[in-house]
């Protein structure tokens, strides 16, 4: 439990305060399972946490990533001063910087390519996570209203004429 500090407001426990199930509970809603809504959001809760870390460790491979292309490139730098000041005339320094700056470029090129396709898998992987979870959601929406669709169906069909259990497969099966 925590310290007591002697400030009334400091030394509630606010977890006691606000119980999810109990304020469900005393605001019940006809048809409506609070159980299940209550879990379906702790459900989202974990979705969005998971697309969260995924979108997290995605940007941290990335940045590592960069980290590794920005040393590279200054290795590259530095061999290619190298080449150039080791060339003897005018004309074959000047080919020499054409030849580092193609590499270069190339380099550039390859490393900014990776990288968007770095960042496009951590991005769908992310998109999937909350994807799954709202085709999920629905599912559990779909299914927890059906109860309460053949509850009313049931209550209305028993006195309705045959003309319903012949629009329902389920209704006819359920009187033979």
């Amino acid at each position: 439990m925590a310290q007591k500090t002697g400030n009334p407001f400091l030394d509630q426990d606010f977890t006691q305060m606000f119980d999810p199930s109990k304020f469900a509970q005393a605001f019940q809603v006809p048809g409506l399972d609070s159980n299940k809504l209550i879990e379906a959001q702790r459900k989202n809760i974990e979705a969005f946490t998971q697309a969260q870390r995924t979108a997290l460790e995605g940007v941290q491979a990335i940045v590592q990533r960069q980290t590794e292309f920005a040393r590279k490139m200054m290795d590259d730098q530095v061999n290619a001063m190298q080449r150039i000041t080791g060339a003897g005339t005018a004309e074959e320094r000047a080919q020499k910087q054409a030849e580092v700056a193609k590499e270069a470029y190339e380099n550039a090129i390859q490393g900014s390519r990776e990288l968007a396709e770095m960042s496009a898998k951590s991005q769908q992987e992310a998109f999937e996570l909350l994807h799954k979870r709202v085709a999920d959601s629905f599912d559990e929406v779909r299914e927890s209203m059906q109860p309460t669709a053949a509850a009313t169906t049931g209550s209305t069909g028993g006195s309705s004429s045959g003309s319903s259990s012949k629009s329902s497969g389920q209704g006819a099966t359920q009187k033979a």
